[in-house]
């Protein structure tokens, strides 16, 4: 089982409650690999919005 440190996970929780105005408790209900998705993702966006 992978753990996290819980500093890395409030990283995550903020990144995408800033992007995406979710409270805490929605991102803290979704899984690891979910969560994981939705950072890539906002990742992929950010970077494209910068190139444009």
């Amino acid at each position: 089982m992978l753990t996290y440190s819980a500093d890395r996970l409030w990283e995550e929780v903020v990144y995408v409650s800033y992007y995406l105005h979710w409270s805490v408790a929605s991102v803290l209900d979704l899984e690891h690999p979910a969560r994981a998705r939705v950072i890539e993702e906002i990742g992929r966006i950010n970077t494209q919005l910068s190139q444009e």
